[in-house]
């Protein structure tokens, strides 16, 4: 952790992904692959059975009766045994998960915080010495967010007034704005809902927030509701990996996934300055994701999940320090954020896409990073490992919009174009840091520039306290027509891209 008294100085730079990776995450990708391995070799089985019966002529058909019916005993065999591996095969095999549809919050309009709005109101709440109002506002120059990102009316007050009833506030109009959307835009009705996941990860008041969504929409007695708490802004994708398995042991159901966060009690009035930066950064925002796995959903879903891979780094204590909620000198609680950070987070991410490489990557990456890793391993010979191209599994990138400076490192080391980028950027611009949801800005983004086309690979991948590191794939089942989308970004899509210089072009 930073001294408490002087500004972090944080290393803005990830390792260098050129170097070794670990073999225990490699293995770890083709163990998932080989899991999977009897439905991809299921496919070309019953490809050549199909191709090979079309050949037969009535002829054929009726000498094959003709021979069978004199041997009962074979036919009866040979269907129990076809009627017992296709048992097999459709016990075992993974659903399918759909997502439906998805819908973000977008707050009023005289929820908007400028820059010099924000630096007014923290000097007006007499809380933050003068030498701080100059690093926050350093840091706020520095950060990638615009001037129309949203903060919660308790934080507009004078004094301001972070309490319990206001928090309750602010989770009910971005959970229900969303969730509201995501039923509207689908037609599923509360009650077709049989599961529930909501994340949030610092405001966890008792009823749960998922006991609020049960309440509010009066659902069904029996639905499965999970609330997940402080797994830091990679919840989203964690959500949406337990709203998958239990997917897979629930048939015909609903699953709605709701990521928010809450500025409300959670905004830091004190002089710690590695807590004073979350204050910069997080601003509210909110998203509603209705999964399914009826196969009958599948014409009208826009996305088909494929893979989620989930990599916890938290047994090394540098790790689990990192991010860490905590009170200050003077009692006052805050999140704290580590100089490591930005090399953990590296750490973690390096380890998560090894996993997921195996899954995603064209053979022939595979292949050139399967022969270097042999020939490093085994043979002891001294050459660089193979960095795969991972723009050749995906053609939309997701990146969690954390801030500016996580931003430009990532684009660098995954070698990605400012196309592949502006997501991640604009989202960060427009919204902020809206934790575990940024990634659904992201994806809104693409969908409303109207570049998601059918059979396009999405990748999202998200950072967390903990410290983990998470990615989902999708790939996208029709065409998104932006013309009849409703998304917070439609009415302003035609002004984007905007302009954001990159960190080291800021004058300190």
């Amino acid at each position: 952790m930073t001294d408490k008294n002087q500004e972090p100085k944080s290393d803005n730079s990830l390792p260098d992904f050129n170097q070794s990776v670990k073999l225990k995450y490699v293995k770890l990708g083709y163990h998932y692959m080989i899991t999977n391995f009897m439905y991809l070799i299921s496919i070309p089985f019953l490809v050549f059975i199909s191709v090979h019966l079309s050949t037969l002529t009535v002829d054929d058909l009726k000498e094959l009766w003709n021979q069978l019916q004199y041997n009962v005993v074979t036919v009866v065999l040979c269907s129990n045994l076809l009627i017992f591996l296709l048992t097999i095969y459709f016990m075992t095999r993974p659903r399918s998960v759909y997502l439906v549809d998805f819908a973000l919050h977008k707050a009023r309009d005289d929820q908007k915080c400028p820059g010099e709005v924000f630096m007014e109101r923290s000097r007006l709440a007499g809380f933050f010495t003068e030498e701080n109002l100059t690093f926050q506002k350093k840091i706020l120059e520095r950060s990638g967010l615009g001037q129309s990102t949203y903060f919660p009316d308790a934080l507009f007050n004078i004094p301001p007034n972070p309490c319990m009833a206001e928090a309750r506030k602010e989770a009910e109009a971005v959970m229900f704005g969303a969730v509201d959307q995501v039923l509207a835009k689908t037609g599923v009705k509360p009650k077709d809902i049989g599961i529930l996941v909501v994340n949030s990860s610092l405001f966890n008041p008792t009823p749960s927030l998922s006991a609020m969504i049960v309440n509010h929409y009066k659902l069904r007695g029996n639905i499965k509701s999970f609330n997940l708490g402080g797994m830091g802004c990679s919840a989203g994708v964690i959500s949406i990996d337990l709203a998958k398995q239990l997917l897979q042991v629930h048939p015909n159901s609903y699953a709605l996934v709701v990521s928010a966060e809450n500025i409300t009690l959670n905004w830091y009035n004190g002089n710690n300055r590695p807590m004073l930066v979350t204050n910069c950064l997080f601003r509210m925002g909110g998203a509603a994701i209705l999964l399914s796995n009826r196969w009958s959903d599948r014409r009208r879903s826009k996305y088909q999940l494929v893979h989620t891979v989930r990599t916890h780094i938290g047994a090394d204590d540098r790790a689990f320090n990192c991010v860490f909620q905590e009170e200050d000198e003077a009692g006052k609680v805050g999140v704290s954020l580590s100089k490591d950070l930005m090399a953990i987070a590296g750490e973690a991410l390096k380890s998560n896409i090894t996993t997921l490489g195996p899954l995603v990557l064209p053979m022939s990456e595979q292949l050139l990073f399967f022969a270097t890793l042999v020939a490093r391993k085994v043979f002891k010979m001294k050459i660089k490992p193979y960095i795969p191209d991972f723009k050749l599994a995906f053609e939309h990138f997701c990146i969690h919009a954390g801030g500016r400076a996580v931003l430009d490192e990532l684009q660098k080391n995954l070698e990605l174009s400012d196309w592949q980028m502006e997501p991640s950027r604009m989202t960060l611009y427009r919204f902020g840091n809206t934790s575990s949801s940024s990634l659904w800005y992201e994806l809104g983004y693409s969908e409303a520039k109207g570049r998601v086309k059918k059979g396009d690979r999405m990748w999202q991948i998200a950072f967390g306290s903990g410290f983990k590191c998470n990615s989902a794939v999708w790939r996208a089942l029709r065409s998104v027509n932006p013309a009849k989308e409703k998304s917070p970004w439609m009415d302003e899509i035609d002004g984007f891209p905007v302009h954001v210089p990159k960190v080291s072009t800021i004058q300190s």
